[in-house]
Parts: structure tokens; C-alpha cells; sequence
């Protein structure tokens, strides 16, 4: 029975890409993804990521990873419902992973409180038909999850490393990152606009529009 795990990395971030990573294997061989030392991407440290990143191709049958940038991350969050935005987006991601994938069986991260609703959003954008496991803290409970975290987290953060070559120290991308924080103020005082890196529909450029604003008021 071929068995995948989808999941993401970089869902709150201001800055750079939403990465959407699965993985699939033969049920028999989930044994193997263990014995790697695979779990939650969070619980590692990212030398441990990288050198599980490369080792876990030798040991799945296919991967497949989606980006989606910043500018495309507004474009599809600004036309969805508001309360379920980035919900159905990943649901509709996950879904062009595992439609990519062919799994008898795919466990799925649910970025959805309701569970069952992540799922059936997901099974909307299938043409076939798969039994999915959606759970919250399936990367953390199943390993083909896992895998698929620690593949997604590693994509994120090469991305996040090539941005810093270009743009100088912009911090993990996180808003509450005080060197994040700092390049995006100091990057709209000095251009009177952020750079095609950030999510423009995220509240915390508002915010500090505003807040560069009041400043000005002040001065």
C-alpha cells in the first residue's frame, strides 16, 4: 500500500514562500523513515534537517514540493472567504500533491480546526479517490508527516537564505523576528513600498505603515 505524508512550511511568515511538501512510501518500508531519526521538523536542529533531507529520498519512493510566493499568496488569499483563507489554500495545494503522488492512503497536517473539514476540501480538488488522515500534530504522530515537514522546512529555509543574498539580514520572515521587524521598516522608509518578497496581506504591514506614519506625524 503506497502511503504519503503532506505538510508545510512557512504558513505565517510575512516574507517568502509558502512551501507544501509530500511524500510517498511503501507502507513496509515507513519502518526505514524511522529508523533515520525522522519527527517534527520543529524538534530539530537544522543541521539535523539538512542531513534528514537528503537522506530521506533514498529511502521514500517520490517526492513532490510546491512553492507558492508571496505575490501568489495574495492574489488567492484576497478572493477567499475571510475566515478560512489560508485553510483552502493549502487544502487545495495539498491536493495538487497528493494528486501528483497517487497514494492509497495520504495523513495530512490539518491547518483547520475542523479536521474533517480540511479533509473534505481536500478530497474536492481530487479526481481520484484516497482514504486521508487529516489531524492536527500528524507531524508529530505519523512519519511519513514527518518527512514531509522536515523536507518542506529545508525548502523554506534555502529560499529564506537565497532572499538574505539579496536583500541583506531580513531575519527568519517571522513578524515578531526583530530583525524581520527591522528590515521592513527600514525597507519602506527608504523606498515608500516593501519588496516583492512580502505577503501584502498579511495585517502586520499595516501596521507598520501606520506606525512609520504616526512617527512622521510626531517628528
Amino acid at each position: 500500500m503506497r502511503v504519503c505524508g503532506v505538510d508545510d512550511a512557512g504558513r505565517g511568515p510575512v516574507i517568502g514562500p509558502l512551501v507544501i511538501a509530500g511524500i510517498t512510501i511503501e507502507e513496509k518500508k515507513i519502518e526505514e523513515l524511522r529508523s533515520l531519526g525522522v519527527k517534527d521538523s520543529k524538534m530539530l536542529i537544522a543541521s539535523t534537517r539538512t542531513r534528514l533531507s537528503k537522506e530521506i529520498p533514498s529511502v521514500v519512493d517520490d517526492c513532490h514540493v510546491i512553492e507558492l510566493e508571496a505575490q501568489e499568496l495574495d492574489r488567492i488569499v484576497n478572493r477567499a472567504p475571510k475566515f478560512q483563507r489560508l485553510n483552502l489554500l493549502e487544502a487545495k495545494v495539498m491536493a495538487q500533491v497528493i494528486e501528483k503522488l497517487k497514494p492509497d492512503v495520504a495523513y495530512v497536517d490539518s491547518s483547520d480546526i475542523r479536521t474533517d473539514r480540511f479533509k473534505n476540501n481536500i478530497l474536492d480538488c481530487l479526481t481520484f479517490t484516497p482514504r486521508i488522515v487529516s489531524e492536527h500534530k500528524a507531524d508529530i504522530n505519523y512519519a511519513v508527516v514527518s518527512a514531509a515537514s522536515i523536507v518542506a522546512k529545508v525548502r523554506r529555509d534555502s529560499r529564506i537564505d537565497e532572499l538574505k543574498r539579496e536583500y541583506g539580514e531580513i531575519g527568519s520572515g517571522y513578524a515578531h523576528d526583530p530583525a524581520t521587524a527591522r528590515f521592513l521598516r527600514d525597507y519602506y522608509s527608504e523606498h515608500g513600498d516593501f519588496p516583492p518578497i512580502v505577503r501584502r496581506s498579511w495585517k502586520t504591514l499595516r501596521n507598520i505603515v501606520a506606525d512609520l506614519a504616526q512617527t512622521s506625524l510626531v517628528w
